[in-house]
């Protein structure tokens, strides 16, 4: 009908859909009026689906895979902000006697020790999980019981008996609420991964992407970031 706006559509990665989709969005739309129809994937998923075609007006994913699409001409490299980063954590299930991952000895006790251990085939905290026990020495032993997640929160597979450890990064295990972190990895050993957001070349609706991603550089949404479990950018 005339007059509607249509809804302003976002890619958001799956680390940050607990502050953006739970605080965030309705606080923007509470504010403007704006409705935004958000899709939550990993960022590798995102690219994937904008290679083939996808044009959101907004995107928000790893800082690095976001300067890349910034230079095919994708997005508006000069929209792009930074937002937050996240570190990797450990979580159990409800009853589960939580392990002391504290340090690195105790992490590599804690993995070896787990009946199973899930954790991201393509997430930046799964690719990063093979990467240390590989350096570690322990992939072998882990991996033979592994219970490896395709997509979406490793922590679910703590609900359904798949596994009774879980690693992801933290903003994403808090999204199970069930899930109880035993904490972060040890600093020694600890990644971040930084987030960031743009606008797309070609934006539908360029003036509310571009209030959007004010709202997402804003105070308020940097305490939702950190309510979520993730760090200032």
């Amino acid at each position: 009908m005339p007059g509607i706006r249509p809804a302003l559509s976002v890619s958001c990665a799956i680390a940050l859909r607990g502050a953006v989709q739970d605080a965030i969005l309705p606080a923007f739309t509470r504010e403007t009026g704006t409705v935004v129809d958000a899709h939550y994937a990993t960022t590798s998923a995102l690219v994937q689906e904008i290679d083939a075609g996808a044009r959101p007006d907004v995107v928000i994913g790893i800082a690095a895979a976001m300067e890349r699409l910034g230079d095919a001409g994708i997005l508006d490299a000069g929209t792009l902000a930074p937002l937050a980063k996240a570190g990797i954590g450990i979580a159990v299930g409800p009853g589960t006697p939580v392990p002391d991952v504290s340090t690195v000895e105790a992490l590599i006790s804690a993995l070896t020790a787990a009946r199973s251990v899930a954790y991201s085939r393509n997430g930046p905290s799964g690719v990063y999980l093979a990467r240390l026990m590989r350096e570690l020495g322990i992939a072998e032993k882990v991996n033979e019981r592994a219970t490896v997640v395709e997509t979406g929160f490793t922590a679910l597979a703590l609900l359904d008996g798949r596994a009774d450890l879980a690693v992801q990064q933290v903003s994403e295990l808090r999204y199970v609420p069930e899930a109880i972190i035993a904490g972060p990895l040890p600093a020694a050993v600890q990644h971040y991964t930084e987030f960031s957001a743009g606008i797309a070349a070609g934006a539908r609706d360029h003036s509310g992407a571009a209030a959007l991603l004010a709202f997402l550089t804003a105070g308020p949404a940097q305490a939702a970031y950190s309510a979520a479990g993730l760090e200032a950018g």
